[in-house]
């Protein structure tokens, strides 16, 4: 199948699983995620993470039009759901790295009886893009039938940044909702919505992600108010969020990273997870360390490291050590896709690795961002109402699928 006509087979699959019915146990509410790849392709993948973590870096800055600044860019890859307002159904990212939901990118929001723009502006910056517009308020509807009242939603007047997809569901901590709407200090989220409005019993969100080697693939489930125990092995294990700035205003974590047995890659430091972000990016002191543990040369076509299929033999397991649990992420996991090589413009004699360079040196805050290629090894939790993440095994956490 040619490129043009697998990425429109890959929207068309996003809007369509996205829309099946959510299923409702014990007070927490399940639905599917599908995998959406951008109509400009997945070549600049590295470009496009690595200006996410500098933008989402700059929130830690003292001035405050930064401090203003949510993050939400539009990826080379990323997972979606269907958002009905009205009549008229909109197809959002998810992301965990921004709190506002917002539409109007692709498709024009459509005004309903049920919809009331409260005459406030909303202007929220990107990585690589922005949109800025109206505030409304008025009941949006989740994958079908997950129904929040009186939510607050932006709609775009102007946006840039979001090819093919309408809008973003943030569904990161309220914070990062500050200062984006005029005379409001803070938005509440969807999660908090359906928390504060009875749907849900708890306020946290799970996200399920399966490796793929297809560009169209409905391999994901977000979970509202609880976690599905059918999609993890074992005990969930929880780590509080850092305090440490700018991580601590996202889903922000501690974490060591180690090469094989005894190799340190990056020391103890803060960082984020993100489903935002495509790659595993760490600290450019430990990018260089993980580079000459590994062997791997810098691809000039695609910015990755990238291995022959003998050095790949030889490729030891990460570590991920995480509130007191090791958490392995294998040799395979550590690579692309090899049957999707082309997508990001590398050759199929070599072997790409999803682990980069975030660009600067530890210690600055935000060391590292566990992106979804991390996402697709373990479950994750998202929980507001304890202040932590949780991670679990899958039945993917040790396959070879890549």
């Amino acid at each position: 199948m040619a490129l043009g006509s697998s990425l429109l087979a890959t929207l068309v699959l996003a809007l369509t699983v996205a829309a099946i019915p959510l299923e409702a146990r014990n007070g927490r509410v399940t639905l599917p995620l599908a995998k959406r790849t951008s109509s400009t392709g997945v070549a600049n993948v590295l470009a496009r993470d690595q200006a996410r973590a500098q933008f989402l870096k700059s929130r830690g800055s003292s001035d405050l039009k930064s401090r203003q600044d949510v993050t939400a860019t539009n990826q080379a890859e990323d997972y979606v759901v269907t958002v009905t307002i009205g009549s008229t159904d909109y197809t959002l990212i998810v992301d965990t790295g921004s709190s506002n939901t917002w539409v109007g990118a692709d498709k024009k929001f459509v005004k309903s009886s049920g919809t009331t723009s409260t005459g406030n502006s909303v202007e929220v910056s990107y990585g690589s893009g922005e949109f800025e517009g109206t505030e409304y308020t008025g009941d949006i509807t989740i994958g079908g039938s997950l129904t929040v009242t009186d939510q607050s939603f932006g709609v775009a007047s102007s946006s840039e940044g979001f090819d093919g997809v309408d809008g973003i569901i943030g569904i990161g901590p309220e914070d990062l909702t500050e200062d984006t709407v005029s005379n409001t200090n803070e938005v509440p989220t969807v999660t908090q919505n359906l928390y504060t409005q009875g749907t849900i019993a708890e306020e946290l969100v799970s996200v399920f992600f399966a490796p793929t080697t297809s560009e169209s693939d409905a391999n994901g489930e977000l979970t509202f108010g609880g976690t599905d125990a059918s999609k993890y092995t074992g005990a969930i294990t929880y780590t509080p969020l850092t305090t440490t700035s700018p991580a601590s205003y996202y889903w922000g974590i501690n974490e060591e990273i180690t090469y094989g047995s005894d190799t340190t890659i990056l020391s103890e430091t803060a960082g984020i997870v993100d489903t935002g972000t495509t790659l595993v990016l760490i600290a450019s002191n430990a990018y260089s360390k993980y580079q000459s543990a590994t062997g791997a040369t810098e691809d000039e076509d695609t910015g990755l490291l990238r291995l022959s299929t003998s050095e790949y033999d030889n490729l030891e397991s990460l570590y991920f050590n995480i509130g007191g649990s090791s958490l392995e992420f294998t040799a395979n996991a550590q690579i692309w896709p090899r049957s999707l090589n082309s997508a990001i413009g590398g050759s199929s004699d070599y072997v790409y690795l999803i682990v980069n360079n975030i660009g600067t040196p530890s210690g600055e805050g935000l060391d590292f961002i566990n992106g979804y290629t991390f996402l697709e090894r373990y479950y994750s939790v998202f929980d507001t109402g304890n202040s932590q993440v949780g991670f679990a095994e899958t039945a993917y956490t040790y396959a070879t699928t890549n």
